[in-house]
């Protein structure tokens, strides 16, 4: 996989774990990467679970995956909003045709399942949804960060400096 816009799209609802959007939205920002950010609102304030704020800059209706060279997905109580969205499924079906890199934490995971794109995939997660995984027929494994091809899910706060190294790893080959 090579970078070829330099982009990544970064999805947000309400109740997002805020370091599990801002890390690796500075991260790639630090690493010259344009990270967008999209709710189901553009120029919404959202609210992570501890109050700090971040604003979409797009919609869902507006995206198109060709735009982009990778996707985001923050945990929280977000996924459990976002996987409510039919773009979204549809965004996240297409990232995954497409074999671009789709990064995953904590509770991130609902999303993925929802789209129906782990089935035989190798995840980790917080490990309040490994039966969620699992029924999903992901193989979950207990460890700070696991890929599996272009999927590369953490468990938590803790694993983002891991996570973070292996998303860029994937992403920029």
């Amino acid at each position: 996989m090579s970078v070829k816009t330099g982009r990544v799209l970064q999805l947000i609802d309400h109740d997002f774990e805020d370091l599990e959007l801002w890390y690796p939205v500075l991260r790639l920002r630090e690493a010259g990467l344009q990270v967008d950010i999209a709710g189901e609102k553009a120029g919404e304030t959202y609210r992570g679970k501890y109050g700090v704020p971040a604003v979409s800059e797009y919609s869902f209706r507006e995206l198109n995956d060709k735009d982009y060279d990778a996707l985001l997905v923050p945990g929280g109580w977000a996924p459990d909003k976002l996987r409510r969205y039919p773009e979204v499924i549809k965004l996240v079906q297409a990232f995954d045709a497409g074999k671009k890199p789709i990064g995953q934490i904590c509770h991130a995971g609902w999303v993925l399942i929802s789209a129906k794109i782990l089935a035989g995939k190798k995840v980790t997660s917080t490990p309040g949804i490994r039966d969620d995984m699992e029924n999903a027929g992901a193989i979950w494994l207990d460890e700070p960060v696991v890929t599996d091809g272009h999927l590369v899910s953490s468990r938590r706060p803790p694993d983002l400096p891991q996570y973070m190294q292996e998303f860029l790893k994937v992403l920029l080959g």
